[in-house]
């Protein structure tokens, strides 16, 4: 007996979701504008406000070495300091992202300074597999929630927004 094996394009996925009532990962967002976001690492709170008003706070776990600064790649770290959202990614392996413009300056000199590359591809994300829940602390150094909590954030911050990452 011969075995089938049967390609699923985009196209026929995006058809068997929509036939399915799968819900879109892209939501709307119609509230008042993300002008911070605030991230407190050892309270492990991020914080999404307008002005100086908090609209949406969430729970998350971070790099696998997540007490300190990042000095360089690798380290398992989350940056401090004041970044900003610098991309959007649609397609990421961990459900959806937003980019954090990590390294600046300051982050490429402290590397240079240890003979490091600083490294890069800091991101607020969701979760690779959201069927295997992830104990403590997993990334690279990013920032990691949950897969729906992701859809709602993607929605409400834009490109641009400015992010204070504390310890």
């Amino acid at each position: 007996m011969k075995r089938r094996t049967f390609v699923l394009t985009s196209a026929m996925a995006s058809l068997l979701a929509a036939c399915g009532g799968n819900k879109s990962r892209f939501q709307t967002y119609n509230g008042p504008e993300v002008t911070y976001v605030i991230v407190n690492k050892g309270a492990r709170k991020m914080y999404l406000l307008n002005e100086s008003k908090v609209i949406k706070e969430y729970d998350f776990v971070l790099g696998f070495a997540p007490i300190g600064d990042k000095f360089f790649e690798g380290d398992g770290k989350t940056p401090e300091g004041t970044y900003y959202i610098d991309r959007r990614n649609p397609n990421s392996r961990f459900h959806l992202s937003l980019g954090i413009s990590y390294p600046n300056a300051q982050d490429r000199a402290e590397a240079k300074a240890l003979g490091k590359p600083p490294g890069g591809d800091i991101f607020i994300h969701g979760q690779e597999n959201p069927l295997k829940k992830n104990k403590g602390d997993w990334t690279w150094g990013c920032i990691s929630i949950s897969n729906k909590e992701m859809e709602r954030v993607y929605a409400m911050v834009q490109t641009g927004t400015p992010i204070q990452i504390n310890a």
